[in-house]
Formats: C-alpha cells, structure tokens, sequence
C-alpha cells in the first residue's frame, strides 16, 4: 500500500478488480471507516461490500415496531459529525443520519448491495487479499483483491437470530415471529401478544407494540436491569434557549454522557450495589402499584454484568400502569394451542408470539479465510488490542463496545488503523502482521470475554467459536472507555506488529 493509487479502482494484472482497501460491510462500522479513508487517505482506492440490499447494518436488520438506540445519539453519532436530534432515536432517524454522511462523504459509488463474501484468501507472495463475491440479486460470482481487508460486517448473524427450542411451537395457531425478521404486513392491532425475552428489543418491542395491541405480556426467565433515561436530556433543554452552535451542544452532551456511562461502568464494577440499589430505585415510582419488584425487577447478577435495558421516559412501565402490558417471570412448560404454558401451569394466551430470544455472534461474518492456502482457525488465536488478529496479515476490525455506545470505540479504532497505515507507507512497508514477541511464549489463551466480567447469553454461546485474548498488552480488549480513550491514543503501534 505504498504506491501513490488513485481514487479509482485498479485492474490486477489478471484482469480482476484490485482495491487498496476493501471494507466488508456497510453500517455504521463500515461507513466510519469510509469516512476515514475518504479524508485521510483520499489518495487510497476502496470499495464496501454490503451482503443487504441497503446500508445501515443493524438498523436495516431490525424493522420490528419502536426499533430505537439503546444509547444515546451524541456518543453512538461519530466524532466527527454532530447529532442534532433527541438523545435517543428511532431506527429510521439513525439511517437518515448515515445517509447524511454517506452524501458529504460522496461515498455512494463505493458501496456495492448484494454482495455477499463467501470466501478470504491471503497470498504471502502477491501481499494480498483475495475476495470470492456472490450477488445475491444475480448469482454472479467473482473475485476482487485488496492490499488490506477492513471487516467491519458486525458482531452478529443477520441471517439467523437465536431462537431456543420449545415443545408445541407446531401446535400454536398464532404467528410466531423473531424480531430480527419481522414481516412487514404483520398485524397485531387488536390481538393478545406476548414477548419472550427482556433485554434491549424487548424493552423497545413491547411498548411500542401495546399502543395498539389489546395487551402485551412481557414473559421473562429471570429479571433484567433498566434505567429509564429522558429522551431528551436534561442538559439539551437548558442549552436549548442559548441558541449555541451545533457542534458546541454536540461536544457537550457529548461529554456529559460519556460521563454518566463511565459512572455507571465504574460503579458496577467497585461497587455493584451502589448501582443496583440505584437501578431499581430509579423504575421503583414509575411501576403499577404492588408490583412484585423483588420478583420481575431484581436480577441475580452484577449490573453491567449483562447489558442493561434502556427505557426512554420510561414508556415500558407508563404501558403497565395503563394496564397495556405485563411482566410474567417463569419458564416456559410448551406452546399450546392458544398461547405459551409457563411452569406456574398459567396458560399465557397469545396471538402473536415474539421471540425476543437474542441472537448469536458471528466470527468475521462466519466467512472462511485461508493464509496460503491454510484454514484460520479464529479460536486458536489471540486480538492485538480488539483491533487485529495475531498472525492474520493486513486486517483490521471494528468491534465497539457493550456498555458504553459502539461508535466510541469504532472512532478509537479507526484512528489507530490510520497510525497504522501511516507507519506501513513511512517504512515503505507492504505488510503488517501482528506477531507474538519471544516473552508471550506460553502465554494463556483466555476467553475473549470474561465471565465475570460481562456474560450475557449471545457472549456464552459463542466463546468456543471467537478469538481469544491474554493477560498482558498487547493481547487484551474489552476494556472500558475512560481507559482506552487514553490507552489506544497512546498505543504503540510496534509492540506486537511487524511491518515488512
């Protein structure tokens, strides 16, 4: 990547289509990293190859009535452009807002739907990726290469969300649908619903499902944690009479909140019961009187253990005391005919059921890659600092984080890939491969994500499958952000990499 390229895409030698920098995926990830290349490399060619028929990533995935952030804009926007709307927005405001950046980034003709990877092939020789590309509006397959490979496809499969089995589901004469594909002529005005499931799409689905449905029964295994934050902050509405620049009331807010995410990351971890009695004290007012909140409202585990469900304004439980939904704490017996048995013998009556169950984590888009002909296998290696992968050559990713907004991370990140870039074409360098040094020799291979430390379902089901990490720099992630806003800045790009 040390040759001065055009904007343009180049012919190979070969005849195929050859890019400095290819990005998989075309959300909020892939459009960060666009943008980056745009204004910092312009002189590097690219192309992102987006599997859907629309940019958007998770925003285009998830349709399902109410889909919304469950964090705020100004710290999930990205650095470089100010969110100018309510704290916290619905699906189709997101899009119009990467819309936004895709437009001033004249990023358009650079992003190619319905090209799904199906296959990655490193050449030592050739120092490059090799794309195998299937059209899925075509059936046309073809190969693309690229100097470096950028994945930024996401942590999950968009194809098949998870959904557990259950005895009787072949009995239930209602609709059973997943969230992540919900149809779009489904209607559920009028009828009884329930919601399995009360994480983050359950704390969005349910209320915006009793506006119009006859009731809404939210049916729980075991309670979750939730803050009801305003829409709009506090602080916005105090600004709002100064008529201050946009970017000024961005850079605030901004600030504020990525305060009061440290605080409450912080907290759960040195004192955990601080925020747990600040978590149910806060839904405590806002709940039906004689809510049973030692049953539905208090998890067994450490807050921040699991994510914690947002709840604009608190609208999940004004639909409770309206009488429009419900919380039912049990396990489930069998579907029957009319609806879900839970083990109390209780028979949940359903027209709808919505299987809010989660979903599963993705290694690299569950795309296979070869170094040299060779399989990788993801689970035997270690991250260099949740950016890059040890013996992977010329490929970074983008993972954001879980308790604070993803997009946070994804600026880090993006900054150090740019670092990167800079020392590979200073030292004339065709390749950078991350490399453990003579001292990580027997090193331990840990899961990517401690138990103790965050262990929600999806990261459960997928240890065996994703990369590991250790325990010393540069092999670590899952840091928070009030450490790697420091630490990545600071990183030394040399320690772990090899350029050649």
């Amino acid at each position: 990547m040390t040759r001065a390229a055009t904007a343009d895409q180049a012919q190979s030698t070969s005849g195929t289509e050859h890019v400095d920098v290819l990005i998989i995926g075309a959300g909020v990830s892939g459009i960060g990293a666009a943008h980056r290349l745009r204004t910092e490399f312009p002189e590097r060619s690219f192309v992102m190859l987006e599997a859907q028929d629309a940019r958007g990533g998770t925003w285009w995935t998830h349709r399902f009535p109410g889909a919304r952030s469950d964090s705020d804009l100004f710290t999930y926007g990205y650095r470089h452009k100010p969110w100018r709307g309510a704290s916290i927005a619905a699906g189709d405001a997101i899009l119009e807002y990467l819309d936004e950046v895709i437009e001033e980034d004249d990023l358009t003709d650079r992003i190619r739907y319905h090209h799904k990877v199906t296959a990655l092939d490193w050449s030592s020789e050739e120092a490059r990726w090799t794309a195998r590309v299937l059209r899925t509006d075509t059936g046309e397959e073809f190969e693309l290469t690229a100097s470096f490979l950028w994945m930024c496809q996401g942590y999950y499969n968009h194809d098949e969300p998870y959904t557990p089995e259950w005895p009787g589901t072949e009995r239930f004469e209602g609709t059973i649908v997943h969230p992540q594909g919900w149809p779009s002529d489904l209607d559920h005005a009028g009828k009884k619903v329930v919601v399995i499931g009360s994480g983050s799409t359950a704390a969005t689905v349910v209320p915006a499902l009793a506006q119009t449905a006859e009731h809404v029964t939210m049916l729980q295994r075991s309670p979750s944690y939730w803050f009801p934050a305003p829409t709009v902050h506090e602080l916005a509405t105090m600004l709002a009479p100064l008529d201050l620049p946009a970017d000024w009331t961005h850079e605030i807010l901004r600030r504020q909140y990525v305060q009061q995410l440290d605080w409450l990351a912080t907290t759960g971890l040195e004192d955990p019961d601080q925020l747990h009695a600040f978590l149910v004290e806060s839904i405590r007012p806002l709940l039906p009187e004689g809510t049973d909140i030692e049953k539905h409202f208090t998890p067994s585990y450490r807050p921040w253990q699991q994510r914690i469900a947002f709840v604009p304004d608190g609208d999940l439980f004004a639909a409770m005391r309206e009488g429009k939904a419900a919380v039912v704490t049990d396990t489930i017996t069998e579907f029957t005919e009319k609806g879900v048995q839970v083990s109390s013998g209780e028979v949940l009556e359903a027209d709808v059921v919505v299987t809010a169950t989660g979903f599963d984590l993705s290694v690299f888009g569950d795309i296979p890659f070869r170094l040299d002909g060779e399989p990788v296998d993801f689970s035997q290696r270690v991250t260099w600092r949740g950016i890059m992968i040890s013996g992977v050559p010329n490929m970074a990713y983008a993972f954001g984080y879980f308790r604070h907004s993803w997009t946070l991370r994804v600026d880090l990140v993006n900054d150090v890939v740019g670092r990167i870039f800079e020392r590979m074409a200073k030292r004339g360098a065709s390749t950078v491969l991350p490399t453990l040094r003579p001292e990580d020799e027997g090193m331990p291979l840990l899961p990517w994500s401690d138990p103790n430390n965050f262990n929600p379902g999806y990261v459960l089901r997928s240890q065996d499958r994703m990369f590991k990490q250790s325990d010393r720099d540069p092999w670590t992630h899952m840091h928070e952000h009030d450490h790697e806003r420091v630490s990545l800045p600071e990183a030394d790009i040399d320690d772990g990499l090899q350029y050649r």
